[in-house]
């Protein structure tokens, strides 16, 4: 034992002192943790003592570990760390209180109402190539003319939210995820809480077709519907993860693809790929590089490494399961041909994204009808100048500058 706890002891990263470097490329980080073992003790940039588990096989084990809890009250108390959410969600609760809430969420999001999204996405996305291709200088941030403006209006439109102060929402939602001050983060989503309260107040009077006013109504088999607590908790959910995951989603497909020319050319040859394209988008450079918090309640031993309990903040690399060699050969190839079917970038288990679907469907139509009207696009700043999300939860870049001939551009 004395040999083992020498080892739990050590900090092995700083993540907080490594730079711009490592939030523009990680995985050399993660891969060098990955060969020294399966978990690790580091401190992530809120200052805060965590421990990281890298690999394949001891990420998805994780994932569905029922001594790691995700709520808050199994939390050290001693852990700096401010909330990542407002209200009670599936971000935050075990079972049976996930189960009861999950069950009542995918009751009204559903497949098919993910499916009617569609016209509609399609549709926004041509207004926002309309007005972005319309530029004489042939130049745009492709994080403020398509990825953002996308996702956030989709969001918006499935939840009923149309009057959303959008420019507010996207700087708290960004510094409550990604800032590594612990008063902006705790400012942020107090904010971010009050607006919501606000909103779902004003929803209550005006119920709709849209996904909130369901949620709103909606009962189980028992009877029970969602508490003032969990609507606030399941707007913030769905609003943040909503937007946030899908316009890095979009970004970061655009980005690998031209930053690797042969697999834009093949996907321009062969359009049929942009199922696959996107999913290796996500194995490649998902939008979620660690998952949301984990506390343990138990001791938990990881290969070889005894993680105690008593709420031990312990964080999932899945930018990393995703890199591992052991699951996906040559892993840091871009190849929108591999079988890349597997990959966690959406999570696993129980806590799996529910709003895969709808992120997949934004980031086929987006890339598919940019590369459609754009045939010139190309990167207009060097890779390794655009700045990226600080943080370790949300992967991508702030800014996405690209440039295309204005007169050689095609109408969907």
């Amino acid at each position: 034992m004395g040999t083992e706890t020498d080892i739990t002891a050590a900090i092995t990263a700083d993540f907080g002192a490594l730079g711009e470097e490592f939030l523009r490329n990680p995985h050399p980080v993660y891969a060098g943790l990955r060969a020294r073992g399966p978990v690790h003790r580091v401190r992530v940039p809120e200052g805060a003592e965590a421990w990281l588990v890298v690999g394949y096989e001891a990420c998805r084990s994780a994932l569905t570990d029922p001594t790691l809890s995700k709520s808050w009250k199994d939390a050290s108390p001693e852990l700096p760390l401010a909330r990542l959410s407002a209200g009670e969600n599936l971000l935050s609760a075990n079972p049976p209180d996930h189960t009861r809430l999950r069950r009542l969420v995918a009751k009204e999001f559903t497949p098919r109402r993910v499916e009617t999204l569609a016209p509609r996405v399609r549709a926004l996305t041509g207004e926002l190539l309309d007005a972005m291709l319309a530029r004489p200088t042939g130049e745009a941030d492709l994080v403020e003319a398509l990825s953002f403006p996308l996702a956030m209006g989709v969001i918006c439109e499935l939840l009923g939210v149309p009057s959303l102060d959008r420019a507010a929402f996207r700087v708290w939602a960004e510094q409550a995820l990604s800032s590594p001050n612990r008063a902006t983060r705790t400012a942020a989503t107090a904010a971010m809480t009050r607006y919501l309260v606000g909103m779902v107040d004003e929803m209550r009077g005006r119920p709709g077709d849209d996904l909130m006013s369901a949620l709103i109504r909606t009962t189980d088999e028992d009877g029970g519907r969602l508490s003032p607590d969990e609507l606030i908790g399941m707007a913030w959910l769905l609003l943040v993860t909503g937007f946030e995951t899908t316009v890095n989603l979009v970004s970061m497909g655009v980005l690998s693809l031209l930053r690797h020319p042969d697999q834009l050319a093949a996907l321009r040859a062969d359009p049929s790929l942009m199922d696959n394209a996107i999913e290796e988008t996500l194995r490649y450079e998902g939008p979620v590089e660690t998952t949301t918090y984990r506390f343990t309640t138990e001791p938990l031993e990881i290969g070889g490494v005894l993680i105690p309990a008593g709420g031990e903040l312990v964080l999932v690399a899945l930018a990393d399961a995703d890199r591992d060699p052991a699951r996906f050969p040559d892993p840091d190839r871009f190849d929108i041909r591999r079988a890349a079917g597997g990959h966690l970038a959406f999570g696993h288990g129980i806590h799996y994204c529910l709003g895969a679907p709808l992120a997949r469907l934004q980031a086929r139509t987006a890339v598919g009808a940019l590369l459609e009207r754009c045939p010139t696009l190309s990167l207009n700043a060097e890779p390794a100048s655009l700045p990226w999300r600080a943080g370790l939860l949300i992967r991508g870049p702030r800014r996405l500058p690209v440039r295309w001939l204005p007169g050689a551009r095609r109408r969907m």
